[in-house]
């Protein structure tokens, strides 16, 4: 039997779970016997059933006696649903085979276990390394309880963002362009810093088919967003939260009146605390943030050791220009092998443009500490 090939399946299934599933993870599952597929399902929807019970749901005959291949360790809790593991059994499965163990404290090894116990042959690690990437986001969410955050740029060949004149619409191609709204389906939030809000006004929703609009995040240190913003304006159909440390009761009434959530929290290197934010926001269990925030907000969040994945579109043009915007700002290092790590790096070529992804090098301690 071809394990690759039904667990490569299994992983194309797990990805239409995309953008709805969060904070859960995206998993796919497979049933085959006698050489052909005769169940296939995944975790469509948060609170939905799982994968496994859902390829069994799915089958065109009895289950006995088969393989199942699934992306993820079957789950052995009650949760929103009954535990995967029982159904397995249940339907007197042979084999399970696994892509990626569960770090879920409340599984971690407990499913293969149960599975064991039951008489079921279990075989782990096929295909893991791409099992584990794709579900980069839950796992670092469910072993930190801290939001995965994913730092978004596009710039030209010779790393600029806009022009001179500030002008950024449009540095990528259209197809490039999809690609980051897919992006930003997948995550469940999208933060900005206020100075993008002015400078481009922009709308931050997925324009997907199918998809789903992330929560808008907006950095606004002193509270100074514009009324009459894109966002502001829209904040009753796309929820969107304001972080700030300054408090103004009269426009932040305003602000709710408009569907609009303000957090006050508390500053840090003159602005709202990156680290205090994404602890508010995990409490609310958002799992992930795209960062497309400007050269500032890029460079603190960098700095306060919170970006995990860099995702970069090279354009094929130059701009020039000594007072051109670059993604990264603020004060930056002082030697070179004072830089930020990334690895792992991934190339893909989207129309004429190039997206560049780097996950950060693990246990490598940045300047200020943060590992």
């Amino acid at each position: 039997m071809d394990f690759d090939f039904f667990m490569h399946r299994a992983i194309e299934l797990a990805k239409k779970g995309k953008g709805h599933v969060n904070p859960n993870p995206l998993v796919g599952a497979v049933i085959v016997k006698n050489g052909k597929i005769i169940g296939e399902g995944y975790h469509e929807k948060y609170g939905e059933l799982h994968a496994e019970r859902n390829a069994i749901a799915n089958c065109s005959e009895s289950a006995e006696d088969a393989t199942i291949f699934v992306t993820l360790e079957p789950c052995c809790h009650y949760g929103k649903t009954p535990p995967c593991t029982q159904a397995i059994i249940e339907n007197k499965i042979a084999r399970v085979v696994i892509g990626s163990k569960d770090p879920n404290p409340k599984v971690a090894g407990k499913g293969i276990e149960i599975l064991k116990n039951a008489g079921i042959e279990v075989v782990e690690g096929v295909l893991q390394e791409e099992c584990d990437q794709m579900n980069d986001v839950f796992f670092h969410y469910i072993t930190t309880n801290m939001p995965f955050v994913a730092m978004k740029y596009a710039m030209t060949m010779d790393g600029k963002i806009a022009t001179y004149t500030g002008k950024s619409q449009w540095i990528t191609g259209e197809k490039a362009r999809q690609a980051v709204q897919e992006s930003r389906n997948r995550y469940s939030s999208i933060m900005v810093g206020v100075g993008t809000v002015c400078t481009d006004d922009p709308l931050l929703t997925c324009r997907t088919e199918g998809g789903r609009n992330p929560i808008r995040v907006v950095c606004d240190t002193n509270l100074s967003i514009p009324l009459s913003s894109k966002i502001v304006e829209t904040a009753k159909d796309v929820p969107t939260i304001i972080v700030c440390s300054f408090v103004d009761d009269e426009k932040m009434v305003i602000l709710k009146n408009k569907g609009c959530e303000v957090k006050v929290l508390p500053q840090e290197d003159g602005h709202v605390s990156l680290r205090e934010t994404m602890k508010y926001l995990a409490g609310k269990n958002i799992d992930s943030v795209f960062l497309e925030g400007g050269g500032v907000l890029n460079f603190s969040a960098i700095k306060s050791g919170l970006v995990h994945k860099a995702e970069v579109y090279i354009a094929p043009k130059i701009f020039g220009g000594r007072d051109a915007k670059t993604p990264v700002e603020g004060e930056g290092v002082e030697e070179v092998d004072m830089g930020y790590y990334f690895e792992k790096p991934k190339v893909t070529l989207i129309g004429d443009d190039v997206l560049l992804e780097y996950y950060k090098k693990k246990g490598a301690a940045d300047v200020y500490g943060h590992s």
